[in-house]
């Protein structure tokens, strides 16, 4: 048998790159059995590399390169080689095509292999490229490099840092999205883009939220293991001038999918939530089978701390004010907690159920727990500084308190963040947290559960441990931070509690709470100022005036609330008392004082001349006039409850003057009020009753400093009213005369001599000139009715008819039973005896307007005469001036009311006159 002749050294090589183009690695392996001389490990690789189709599955040639690395190739057994090949070639020819090879070095040429690594190493990663690229074999790597993972650690490092994230990212995870990068371009990223394309697609499809933390274990976590990826501050331990290997150290890519956490909270809030309870941390990282990896202690408490760091951080940016927000927030700390080993509720619920007072915050420094807090809610969120975001029991109770106050003023219906909450701990302003309670306690009494005593027993609860997040009266508690209402007073929170319950009608509750507890929260005093505030309140919310209806029936069950602490003398519940007496007497007329606005009774409270609304109830209800004791009781009533009591020009009329007088002037202004609306409806009988029995009583309050601006107007109208067709007949005539005009006269004239006594000096000439005109109308209406008399007695003269002689005189032996003035005046020649003394009550009332009556008569002509010398003189004129001033006023007086007996007046003669 003829062996075939031997191969030199370059035919050899080309017969190898022959196997390998063919991927006939049986034969490679025999050749290299063979020639293992010439095709040295280094040279076989690069052969493999160069010229074996990547589109050959691992496990053909993997076995053939684990025997190279061990320098055990065996020849197959039939040990036959194929050299068809290389047979027409000369040794010369061989050599030239071998100096034409290309081979692949394995080296750093392509920027991506450390020089230090062997040629093994520098075969799989740049296998493992071409593979990738040349025919998207990304999924074979594993298959390629699972057989090497104990040769070197640098090939384990690659296949978990950076295959093995690319190939789950692109084939296993999201496979339905294109791939962007190639493995070898994927491992030229920049940490912080690298990260970013790994989570790239995390989180946007909710479908996929139960996967999110699968991504930080399956592409994040494995994808750290690569110390180059890790940077370590360079600090120098000064005794032995080498690096301090505790510095601190940094790992930018996973500061990147942190900050995408955070990010995403501030967005999604459910992402960071599903991430993080979800994934368990950097200690549970998902790497593939049979292969086992640590971080160094420094670099995995760097993990964990900066971890919890990030979530405590995506718990103060979730920006929804909702209970299922605020509620994650909870849960994100709740599981931080967790993983640092401390106990908390499991749930909000369960926490607002309990409301357990906080751990006692560990602050070292109170300067940093103040105002400047609020900053680290928003800025430095992951830096190692932030006392906020430290993983530590002062940052996670703190958080805990703040999701929870957050929590409850959600729940109540005033929408609040955990940063929102931590401005109100941290700033501490006193009006922003006054604001925030007003609003809480507002919504509580909208709530459907409001009339219910255990909806505000547990609302009131929760309102106190915001206060002081449940440290009641602790001296050792001395942090800065003690709730979110920290800064207001309990004094001022139990009166807004206490607020609430009464405007919701909760009296007995509150009762119970605040006069019967033996506790006794408030004090005596704030009780009685919060019911009378209350009532007040209630009353000016009240739409209805009838006391027993709406808002005026709560004002009267809060005020009758505390019969202990709030009794009925107190000098406010009179007042109180007196207002919904006054309100409720205008619920039985109709009344409109803005056109298509009902009254209410607020306009009462604030009107700035609430008895300017009697005379529009006498201005819109008919007829209301003769209720004029009503009217009376409500203008007292309005005294009583300290209404002001003022003119049309808002002039105070009492003011320095006690409340007597402002209820006689407010009983003058209502009489007056219902003498005009008497006249306005054409009803002059009750206005002259009125001005008769009310107006003509003396009553001075001049004398205190008051003046009555509508008594003498009103009785002075009264007295111009003129009589119509339509004017209301009296009921009965009594001794007045029986002719309606000259009756009405009468009446008027008297009405005019009231306005007379109680006018001011400065207006009794306009009373006076009406008063004359009235009085000459009187006259006339005498005389005419006298001459029609005579006519009627001359035709009725019994002389005159046929038969009758020396008949008698009628009228002399029978005079009249009912005489008129004109009749009077005939009977008597002279004028009756004692007629001052008559009028003397009113002679002394009309005196004080001597001196003002003295100007209307004309006799300042007396001062134009030349002055005498003589003593004599002068005390006849003084003498003279004084007598024509007291006729000039009891002559206009007894004028006026002696025609009432049948008086006939003499008039001063012209002499007098002069």
């Amino acid at each position: 048998m003829a062996f075939p002749p031997p191969l030199g050294p370059a035919k050899v090589v080309l017969l190898a790159v022959h196997f390998a183009t063919q991927a006939d690695i049986d034969s490679l392996t025999s050749l290299t059995a063979q020639h293992s001389a010439v095709l040295r490990q280094d040279l076989a690789l690069r052969i493999l590399l160069t010229h074996l189709p990547e589109t050959i599955k691992p496990g053909a040639y993997v076995p053939y390169v684990q025997a190279l690395v061990a320098d055990d190739t065996q020849p197959p057994p039939d040990g036959s080689l194929d050299t068809t090949a290389v047979d027409g070639l000369s040794d010369e020819q061989a050599s030239k095509k071998v100096k034409k090879l290309r081979l692949i070095q394995l080296d750093n040429s392509r920027g991506v292999i450390d020089n230090e690594v062997d040629a093994l190493t520098s075969f799989l990663l740049l296998r493992g490229y071409r593979m990738d690229e040349e025919a998207g074999m990304l999924t074979q790597l594993p298959d390629l490099l699972s057989p090497f993972l104990q040769h070197s650690p640098a090939i384990q490092t690659w296949l978990v840092s950076t295959v093995l994230p690319l190939l789950r990212r692109h084939h296993q995870y999201y496979p339905q999205k294109p791939a962007r990068y190639s493995l070898l371009e994927f491992q030229k990223l920049p940490d912080r883009t690298a990260v970013d394309y790994l989570l790239a697609e995390t989180g946007l499809s909710e479908d996929d939220c139960g996967l999110l933390g699968r991504d930080f274990s399956g592409l994040i976590g494995p994808w750290l293991y690569n110390d180059s990826r890790w940077k370590q501050q360079s600090v120098t331990n000064a005794s032995s001038n080498e690096p301090d290997a505790t510095a601190p150290m940094s790992c930018p890519g996973w500061e990147q999918a942190l900050e995408w956490l955070v990010l995403q909270a501030s967005k999604s809030w459910k992402v960071a939530l599903k991430t993080i309870e979800q994934w368990d941390g950097p200690e549970y990282i998902d790497l593939i089978d049979d292969v086992n990896m640590w971080f160094q202690e420094p670099q995995q408490r760097y993990l964990d701390a900066t971890y919890a760091q990030a979530a405590l951080a995506s718990a103060y940016v979730i920006s929804d004010a909702t209970v299922d927000a605020l509620e994650g927030a909870y849960r994100i700390c709740s599981k931080i907690a967790a993983l640092m080993d401390q106990d908390l509720d499991e749930t909000l619920q369960s926490a607002a159920s309990v409301l357990s007072p906080i751990p006692e915050l560990d602050i070292d420094d109170n300067d940093v727990f103040g105002a400047k807090t609020a900053t680290y809610m928003r800025n430095d969120l992951l830096k190692a500084s932030n006392p906020l975001t430290s993983p530590n029991s002062t940052s996670t109770n703190l958080l805990m308190a703040l999701a929870l106050s957050a929590f409850l003023l959600t729940r109540a219906g005033v929408p609040c963040t955990v940063r929102r909450a931590g401005d109100l701990a941290f700033i501490q302003d006193p009006s922003e947290q006054r604001g925030e309670l007003t609003r809480l306690i507002r919504n509580l009494s909208a709530n459907p559960s409001k009339t219910d005593d255990n909806y505000w027993i547990r609302a009131r609860n929760e309102i106190l441990w915001l206060h002081n997040w449940g440290h009641v009266g602790s001296p050792n508690y001395a942090g800065s931070i003690c709730g979110i209402f920290g800064t207001i007073s309990a004094e001022y929170i139990e009166i807004e509690i206490l607020k609430a319950l009464l405007s919701c009608s909760r009296y007995i509750l509150a009762r119970s709470l605040y006069e019967d507890s033996p506790e006794q929260p408030l004090l005596a005093s704030a009780v009685q100022s919060t019911v009378q505030s209350s009532a007040l309140g209630a009353f000016d919310n009240a739409s209805n005036p009838n006391r027993s209806r709406g808002g005026l029936k709560r004002c009267n069950e809060i005020i009758n609330a505390f019969p202990k602490t709030v009794g009925k003398e107190l000098p406010s519940m009179k007042r109180i008392e007196a207002l919904l007496k006054a309100t409720h007497a205008l619920s039985d007329y109709r009344l409109v004082l803005k056109q298509g606005e009902p009254f209410s009774p607020v306009v009462l409270r604030v009107h700035s001349d609430p008895i300017s609304i009697i005379a529009k109830v006498l201005e819109q209800n008919a007829k209301a006039y003769t209720r004029l004791q009503e009217f009376l009781e409500l203008g007292n009533n309005m005294v009583s409850a300290g209404l002001p009591t003022s003119n049309q020009h808002g002039k105070r009329l009492s003011a320095g003057a006690g409340q007597d007088v402002d209820r006689l002037l407010t009983e003058k202004r209502i009489v007056a009020m219902c003498i005009e609306a008497a006249l306005r409806e054409d009803d002059f009988e009750t206005a002259y009753s009125y001005v008769v029995s009310r107006l003509s009583v003396s009553t001075s309050v001049s004398s205190e400093g008051c003046d009555d601006e509508w008594s003498w107007k009103a009785a002075l109208d009264a007295g111009k009213s003129v009589r119509t067709e339509t004017s209301q007949k009296p009921t009965h005539l009594g001794t007045a005369s029986g002719n309606p005009e000259i009756r009405h006269l009468e009446q008027r004239i008297e009405c005019l001599a009231t306005a007379l006594r109680i006018a001011p000096p400065n207006q009794l000439q306009e009373v006076l000139k009406t008063f004359r005109r009235c009085e000459e109308q009187l006259e006339f209406a005498i005389k005419e009715e006298a001459a029609k008399e005579d006519a009627w007695d001359a035709a009725g003269d019994l002389r005159n008819l046929p038969g009758a002689f020396d008949g008698p005189d009628l009228t002399k032996s029978y005079p009249p039973r009912n005489l008129t003035a004109s009749g009077a005046a005939r009977q008597a020649d002279a004028s009756p005896m004692s007629l001052f003394d008559l009028s003397r009550a009113t002679a002394r009332v009309a005196s004080r307007n001597f001196t003002a009556l003295s100007t209307l008569q004309g006799i300042s002509q007396s001062t134009t005469q030349p002055q005498s010398t003589e003593e004599d003189d002068q005390d006849h004129q003084r003498r003279r001036k004084r007598d024509q001033l007291r006729e000039a006023a009891t002559g206009t007086l007894v004028s006026g009311v002696g025609w009432l007996i049948g008086a006939s007046v003499n008039r001063p003669t012209n002499d007098d006159k002069q």
